[in-house]
């Protein structure tokens, strides 16, 4: 039976793959210690849950507008303005089953085929599946560690060609955690504005900044707002990975197209969860400075430990919660019984021999580094640094 060939060529995420993996060998009784699924370790906080519990209670179980409720836009809208200084009306906000959903209606929006869009490396590993998904060519811009990861005006400019349709910035970033300044992101939006390019902002980490401010690129002019799509969610602010609530923020005409395209692929974002999102913006500061500073906590410890590791090294990462460790010394060498030369490598060993999940990043366009999380307890970070130490000095 013939399969499509474009869905086909579709990478699976490295990301769920390894934690697939690693849950499964704990399932079977085997102790690992993982750090392979970007979700905070903490619960939902208990105020989102109640308003979950009441939507129930009230009958709010049917159909809503597609592109969320009234309410919920509303209050979207009015993030926007106090946090971003961004304004917006209800009908330039589209609610999605999650800030993955909300990006892949961003992408089908936008590009025709063989439309180019520029995805900054290393990258989140689901930016080229999902341009790839609306008929889009993905084109990788690489970035150095010396230069934070980050790429500058000059390298978009040089980049740019006749079929370019637009250019993701992620920040703070997945997998690097570095976040742009305002004066760099005022550079990108000159050479957007230059070439006519969207940019499509993911800023679902915005309240995960340690050092530094968060600044959207479409607060630095009306023309760069009205070619930028925000891309934002509840997920990682209020911990509500499973909730899968995300939303964009685009001009009038984007909106209505991605709100039609939903509304003829998943109808429209789950009624409980959008009543539990609308709760979720409207307070939870005290949770929100909880988590930050233990996620600094644990940044700090496991920044420090791998950079007293031979053989490995990493930046302070100043936003997310995830550290890129440079590998690059253990390519060529033999550990754990395997000659190491891809990341995959090094992570199947140190899964298999030190009972570490780790994430490679072969799959994020960066293969001389491996990814952690610190959405987990301090414990787990102990743990799991312990192992790779004692794995590297008797490998």
């Amino acid at each position: 039976m013939h399969i499509s060939e474009r869905v086909s060529s579709i990478s699976p995420s490295s990301t769920l793959a390894i934690d697939a993996k690693a849950k499964a060998m704990k399932a079977a009784g085997v102790d690992i210690v993982g750090f392979g699924a970007g979700e905070p370790d903490f619960d939902t906080p208990q105020y989102i849950k109640d308003a979950a519990i009441q939507a129930i209670l009230d009958g709010k179980t049917k159909y809503t507008p597609a592109a969320g409720t009234m309410e919920l836009r509303q209050a979207i809208c009015k993030k926007f303005k106090e946090e971003n200084g961004l304004d917006y009306e209800p009908a330039q906000i589209v609610v999605s089953n999650g800030a993955k959903h909300s990006l892949v209606n961003t992408f089908e929006a936008i590009c025709d085929p063989g439309d180019e869009v520029i995805i900054p490396a290393p990258y989140w590993v689901s930016y080229p599946e999902m341009v790839k998904i609306a008929h889009g060519v993905p084109v990788f811009l690489p970035t150095t560690e010396e230069n934070l990861f980050k790429f500058t005006a000059a390298d978009l400019d040089a980049l740019v060609g006749p079929k370019t349709r637009a250019i993701v910035i992620n920040s703070p970033s997945n997998p690097t955690g570095m976040v742009y300044t305002e004066e760099e992101l005022r550079q990108i939006a000159e050479i957007a504005v230059k070439h006519d390019l969207y940019v499509i902002s993911d800023e679902i980490y915005e309240h995960l900044i340690y050092e530094g401010k968060h600044v959207s690129i479409a607060a630095l002019g009306e023309e760069i707002k009205e070619r930028t799509i925000v891309v934002n969610g509840v997920s990682k602010t209020y911990a509500m990975t499973g909730w899968r609530i995300g939303y964009t923020a685009s001009n009038a005409a984007l909106a209505k197209v991605m709100a039609n395209l939903q509304s003829h692929a998943t109808s429209n974002p789950n009624s409980i969860a959008q009543a539990a999102a609308l709760a979720a913006l409207g307070g939870g500061q005290e949770e929100i400075a909880a988590m930050k500073k233990a996620f600094q906590e644990r940044r700090d410890y496991m920044v420090n430990r791998i950079n007293q590791i031979d053989g490995v090294s990493c930046l302070m990462p100043h936003g997310a919660f995830y550290v890129l460790m440079n590998i690059h010394a253990l390519k060529g060498k033999t550990l754990g019984g395997r000659l190491i030369q891809t990341s995959d490598d090094l992570c199947d060993v140190l899964l298999e021999k030190a009972k570490l999940a780790l994430v490679p990043c072969s799959g994020f366009g960066a293969d001389d580094y491996v990814r952690w999380s610190y959405a987990t307890s301090m414990e787990t970070i102990q743990a799991g640094l312990d192992r790779l130490e004692a794995f590297l000095k008797d490998a």
